[in-house]
């Protein structure tokens, strides 16, 4: 496993090469990648953590632990850097909501790993097909869909009313970015957002402060850097206090996970979009490297849960296989595995040094308003992308009827109450009428809306043109 073969003479390949999962180039050229995927994983593994209320630096940490974990367990076949995911945040909103701390969310974050790790034990010993049977894209589609719009009013009624024209302009920046820059660049665009925004709400305070969320009578900077300049720069992760957030009170550091049934059924419906999200990316690297990869789909899952599960433990965030390293990769052709244990080796040490938190904890209000404006739309419409490459027909009503409601359900925060004490909400309560509604539909409906479960048999041929 730890033996990577010299190609090309350790130089860049020529023109139409690649650079295998087991094969290297000299040690400047692998260290100069794995910078490149560091920088990659950077803005969203540290953003992330930030917005849920977790210590950046005990997530960038975590994620280099992950990622090894990771590596270990695919057997190097899978090329992946595994960083903070995005699919959690709904539903550690939901739990904070609740009256839930840190505690709690990564408690339930930790089972949530635990369950993705025994769905990945069951799919390496039964085959993928059992992921497609059970969620099919139309109900992954509409479950990740859910996930990313329930937080619609966490970015318009928390971040954006604090400083509402800074947030626009930082998202038309992340908006911009993303759609005009070429390649790597536009792959950065979350955390050059982040960059911007920083910019314009100093270039803001120059001018005139806002009105404090503890005290509107107070008048304050956007930006508050005492937390900066106190930070060590070696250290352990620790707790940072927040200032002027009106949402959260501090970014908690280490502890450990307590368990909440109620908090855990609220990530759960995250498993379902890890599962879409890492089977994607595998099925990206296999085309990229030319390897069948289904065998290891689930040590993938494995993979990712146990390192999701890890980071937890110590108050962590949960992790996820990252598509901006997958862009690097297809950039620059190189698959080898060693330059992710290189970029997981940076990280460790990123993660030591407090000054980095404290910045990103220093993020004006304002700034995180206009990221998640864009993020969250993002994380929704990728939904709606699971059911484009499915080809979903929605002219059936086994897929339309069931999924429409589940929609609204999550979105619109319903909550289903089974006794006083125990009720489910929002994206769990979308989920179980997700899953249900479209698994009862199917089994009774005639046999002609049952088949096929996505897409349509009189689909066109897109090699030939269109009439």
């Amino acid at each position: 496993m730890f033996r990577w073969t010299l190609v090309h003479g350790g130089k860049t390949p020529p023109a139409g090469a690649v650079v295998r999962p087991d094969e290297r180039l000299s040690t400047p050229r692998m260290v100069g990648l794995g910078a490149q995927h560091v920088v990659a994983m950077f803005g969203a593994t540290f953003v992330f953590p930030r917005v849920m209320g977790l210590n950046p630096n005990l997530a960038v940490l975590m994620s280099g632990v992950a990622t090894i974990l990771f590596l270990l367990i695919v057997k190097n076949r899978i090329p992946s850097y595994v960083g903070t995911s995005a699919s959690f945040v709904a539903g550690v909103a939901a739990i904070r909501a609740q009256g839930g701390d840190s505690a709690d969310v990564t408690g339930a974050i930790l089972i949530a790993g635990l369950i993705l790790a025994v769905v990945g034990v069951i799919v390496h010993v039964g085959g993928a097909h059992l992921v497609r049977a059970a969620l099919p894209p139309v109900v992954t589609g509409a479950v990740v869909m859910l996930i990313g719009f329930n937080l619609a009013t966490v970015a318009t009624t928390l971040y954006l009313p604090n400083e509402q024209w800074i947030g626009l302009l930082t998202a038309a920046f992340v908006i911009v970015v993303s759609v005009l820059a070429r390649g790597f660049v536009s792959r950065l665009a979350i955390f050059l957002g982040l960059v911007f925004g920083y910019v314009a709400s100093w270039i803001a305070d120059q001018i005139n402060q806002v009105p404090s969320s503890a005290d509107p009578k107070m008048m304050v900077d956007r930006i508050d850097w005492s937390g900066i300049s106190d930070a060590a720069w070696i250290g352990v992760p620790k707790t940072i206090p927040l200032v002027g957030d009106p949402n959260l009170k501090e970014l908690t550091g280490p502890h450990l996970p307590t368990f909440s049934m109620t908090f855990i059924l609220l990530v759960i419906p995250s498993v379902i979009a890890l599962l879409a999200e890492n089977a994607g990316h595998v099925k990206a690297v296999s085309e990229m490297t030319g390897d069948d990869l289904d065998p290891y789909l689930g040590r993938a899952f494995i993979g990712d849960g146990v390192g999701t599960a890890v980071a937890s433990v110590v108050g962590g965030s949960p992790t996820t296989t990252y598509a901006e390293n997958i862009g690097v990769m297809a950039a620059t052709r190189v698959y080898s595995t060693l330059a992710y244990y290189i970029a997981a080796a940076v990280a460790i040490l990123f993660g030591f040094c407090p000054k980095f938190g404290a910045l990103v904890a220093a993020t004006p209000a304002g700034v995180l308003g206009g990221i998640t404006l864009v993020l969250y739309g993002m994380i929704g419409l990728l939904g709606a992308k699971i059911w484009i490459e499915a080809r979903v027909d929605f002219a059936n009503p086994v897929n339309l009827v069931p999924l429409g409601a589940a929609l609204i359900a999550g979105i619109g925060d319903l909550t289903i109450k089974f006794t006083d004490d125990f009720s489910i909400t929002g994206i769990a309560a979308g989920t179980l009428i997700a899953l249900l509604g479209y698994h009862l539909c199917r089994a009774l409906a005639p046999a002609h809306l049952r088949e096929p479960r996505t897409g349509r048999d009189d689909r066109p041929d897109l090699a030939k043109p269109l009439a």
